[in-house]
């Protein structure tokens, strides 16, 4: 891996909060509880993106870093909107940065993948706020394996390369594992993973009649709206109740067991809710445990389909 530090040395920690709520869901008050929570347990690592909630994500994460900034890994996201052309790439980051209140990034993603824009562009006004000292590490969010090396045989001609992905994975979303959890191991790319919760159906509060981005956004509900998905978070919640442990500590818990995972993105919408998911620090699971988690969903075939030959 890369070995991701914060500017002071400090290691990654093990899990990272994703900071999609602040100033949507979660008000100023949630956020900044939420961040000092997540302090109190460690975690120096947040992510954030320029879309998120009209930037008010960033000015709110940006008002809560500026002590200990550098025991701190932050993370935003552009080109979600407008393209990965060279001056959308760096208007976006600049209003980020600014919104922020940092000198420098330590982690900006590509948030998507954009075939209309040559990749030597983007990396080109990539590697630049590399060289000018505002941006430290590169990462993409939501490419195929395919594309992830495709970008990377593009920055490594240029002396610049892809740090660290980010993609969906839980349970119930185990696509990664065919070509980009394998492909992270063998090329040292770290992996910062989103949604270990499956949107929050693997808390198993969706079977209980609670609500939640499920049951208001179509396009969660289509992502994770599948009946085997359910039955799988009712198994998962089945589990959790046999060996007493929350059934959202077990869903982040498996995502981090994965060889190939550095940081599982977390998120809340206020303390409480957080808990259980902070609780997946100290838990380790052992092999049992995790094949009877991993039995609970179809693991996904290896990319050449040869299940003889399927493996973690």
């Amino acid at each position: 891996m890369t070995d991701l530090k914060a500017i002071n040395g400090s290691r990654l920690s093990s899990l990272c909060f994703g900071c999609m709520q602040f100033g949507g869901s979660s008000d100023a008050s949630d956020s900044q509880a939420m961040y000092e929570t997540c302090r109190e347990h460690g975690i120096n690592f947040f992510d954030t993106a320029h879309t998120y909630n009209g930037g008010v994500s960033d000015q709110l994460l940006g008002n809560f870093v500026q002590h200990g900034r550098d025991d701190l890994i932050i993370a935003s996201k552009v080109a979600y909107t407008g393209g990965s052309g060279r001056d959308n790439v760096l208007q976006q980051f600049d209003e980020s940065r600014s919104r922020l209140r940092l000198d420098t990034l330590d982690i900006l993603y590509l948030h998507r993948w954009d075939s209309e824009t040559p990749l030597r562009e983007t990396f080109e006004a990539l590697h630049h706020l590399q060289e000018t000292g505002k941006l430290r590490y590169i990462g993409v969010s939501n490419f195929a394996a395919w594309q992830v090396m495709k970008a990377q045989a593009v920055a490594q001609s240029m002396g610049t390369g892809i740090d660290i992905l980010q993609p969906m994975y839980s349970l119930v979303k185990r696509q990664a594992e065919v070509e980009l959890l394998p492909m992270a191991l063998a090329e040292g790319i770290d992996v910062a993973p989103y949604s270990p919760l499956g949107g929050g159906l693997l808390t198993g509060k969706y079977l209980s009649g609670g609500t939640g981005r499920l049951s208001t956004d179509k396009r969660y509900a289509a992502r994770y709206g599948q009946d085997w998905m359910t039955q799988t978070a009712q198994g998962l919640s089945a589990l959790a109740d046999d060996i007493g442990v929350e059934a959202a500590t077990l869903a982040v818990a498996w995502a981090g067991h994965h060889p190939a995972v550095t940081a599982p993105i977390i998120s809340a919408r206020n303390v409480a809710q957080l808990a259980s998911s902070l609780k997946a620090q100290s838990l380790t699971l052992t092999e049992e445990t995790y094949q009877r988690i991993e039995a609970l969903s179809v693991r996904p075939a290896p990319a050449t389909d040869r299940l003889e030959e399927a493996v973690l």
